[in-house]
C-alpha cells in the first residue's frame, strides 16, 4: 500500500514554537534547535534557536533566534498582566538589538504591515500609529533632542490589494532614502492552535514572510531582500476552521476521557453515556494531554474519527470543509479591543527598548 501524501494538510501557522512542536511529533530527537523556557508571574517565555540548516529544515524555520511570550490572561483584559508584559517585551527586544549590534543612536524604522481595513489584519498599523517617532527632530532640530532618544521612524506601507504595490518594494524605497540600521516589522500571525489566538507574542531576528500562514505568500521582508537587519514582532489574531474544528474534537476527548476515567474509578462505566447526570467538582480546571483516553477507548467513544492520527484527522476535515467553501479563518468576536490593547502593548515596548528616557514607569506617557 502506497504511503499517503499528508503535506497538502500540513498545519499553516507563523509560530516557531508550534513549528517546533509538530517537528518532534514526528520525530522525538530534533537535532539543530536549542529551546529554553521560563515563567514569570503568568507569562510562559520560550527561546528558540535554530542553529543551523539542518534545524530550519526540521521545523520549516529559517536559521535565528524566536522568542514566543504566551500570557492566556490578556484575554481577560488583565492591567497588572498587560504592564507586566510590556515590560518583558521591552527586555527581550533590548537582547535582540544588543545580538545585533545596534547602538544606542542608531536609526530604527519601525513597519507596520497589514491592512488597516480589515481589523484581525491592523496590528501593524496600530502600533505604527502609537510609535514615538522621533527621526524628524534629528533632522529639523538635532540641538533640541534631550539625551536618551534615537532615531525612530515608522510607516504603514499598506497591502498589495490597497497599494497595487509589493510592499516589500516601497519599504525598499524608504530604506533606500531614510538608511535605517534596524527595521522592525509588526503583523498579525496565524497560528494552530485555539489557546495561542490573542494571547502570544513572537520575537524573531530572520525577518517576515507576509501571509505564510494563511496560505497566500508574498516576498520576504528579511535581511537579504533589504539589505538591512529585521526583527519581526507578530501576534496571532486568527486561526482557520480546520484547526479549530481539530481542537474540538480533541477538547472533546478529553472532556469524555476525563469523565470515562472518573467513572471507572467509581465504578460507574454508564455513566458516560449521560454527562447530564454527571457532576465534576472541578470542570472549570483546562483540558491536557493526560485528560486524553487510551486509543482503544478513543474508538469506543467515537468510532473510526477516535482511531485517527492528527495528520489523517486534519486530512479528513479538509476534505470535508474545502470543497463546500466552509475551510474560513476566523478570529474572536471582541477582536476589535484587543487589537486596541495589544498594538498599545507592543508600542510601548518598542518605545521602552529604542529609547533610554523611556522607561516601564513612564511609558504609557510616550505612547499614542
Amino acid at each position: 500500500m502506497a504511503e499517503l501524501d499528508l503535506s497538502p494538510y500540513a498545519v499553516q501557522t507563523d509560530l516557531a514554537l508550534e513549528a517546533r512542536q509538530l517537528a518532534l511529533d514526528q520525530d522525538p530527537v530534533l537535532e539543530g534547535v536549542e529551546v529554553e523556557e521560563v515563567k514569570e508571574a503568568g507569562v510562559t517565555i520560550t527561546r528558540i534557536r535554530v542553529l543551523n540548516e539542518q534545524g530550519a529544515q526540521r521545523i520549516g524555520k529559517q536559521p535565528g533566534h524566536y522568542v514566543t511570550l504566551e500570557a492566556p490572561g490578556l484575554r481577560t483584559k488583565d492591567t497588572a498582566l498587560q504592564q507586566r508584559l510590556t515590560g518583558l517585551l521591552a527586555a527581550e527586544l533590548e537582547q535582540f538589538l544588543n545580538r545585533l549590534g545596534i547602538g544606542r543612536q542608531d536609526p530604527v524604522l519601525v513597519v507596520g504591515l497589514g491592512n488597516w481595513n480589515v481589523t484581525p489584519d491592523a496590528l501593524g498599523p496600530v502600533v505604527a500609529g502609537k510609535i514615538l517617532v522621533t527621526r524628524h527632530l534629528f533632522e529639523l532640530m538635532p540641538e533640541r533632542v534631550e539625551e536618551g532618544y534615537r532615531p525612530v521612524s515608522a510607516m504603514s506601507p499598506g497591502v498589495l490589494g490597497i497599494t497595487g504595490i509589493e510592499t516589500s518594494e516601497i519599504i525598499y524605497g524608504v530604506v533606500e532614502k531614510t538608511k535605517p540600521d534596524l527595521i522592525i516589522a509588526v503583523d498579525a500571525l496565524a497560528s494552530r492552535s485555539l489557546e495561542r489566538v490573542n494571547t502570544t507574542i513572537q520575537i524573531a531576528d530572520t525577518g517576515i514572510h507576509p501571509g505564510s500562514g494563511v496560505g497566500n505568500k508574498r516576498k520576504p521582508i528579511t535581511k537579504e531582500a533589504l539589505g538591512v537587519p529585521v526583527v519581526a514582532i507578530g501576534v496571532p489574531t486568527v486561526v482557520d476552521a480546520v484547526s479549530i474544528v481539530s481542537d474540538t474534537i480533541d477538547l472533546l476527548l478529553a472532556h469524555l476521557g476525563r469523565q470515562w476515567k472518573s467513572s471507572q474509578q467509581a465504578n460507574r462505566p454508564s455513566s458516560i453515556l449521560r454527562p447530564e447526570g454527571f457532576e465534576w467538582p472541578d470542570l472549570a480546571r483546562p483540558y491536557t494531554e493526560k485528560d486524553l483516553p487510551e486509543p482503544k477507548v478513543r474508538e469506543v467513544l467515537m468510532g473510526l474519527l477516535g482511531g485517527l492520527s492528527p495528520a489523517e484527522k486534519r486530512q479528513l476535515i479538509h476534505e470535508v470543509l474545502t470543497p463546500t467553501g466552509h475551510n474560513m479563518v476566523v478570529t474572536p468576536k471582541e477582536v476589535d479591543t484587543f487589537i486596541e490593547d495589544i498594538g498599545q502593548l507592543i508600542a510601548g515596548g518598542l518605545n521602552a527598548a529604542l529609547h533610554e528616557a523611556v522607561r516601564l514607569d513612564n511609558w504609557s506617557a510616550y505612547t499614542h
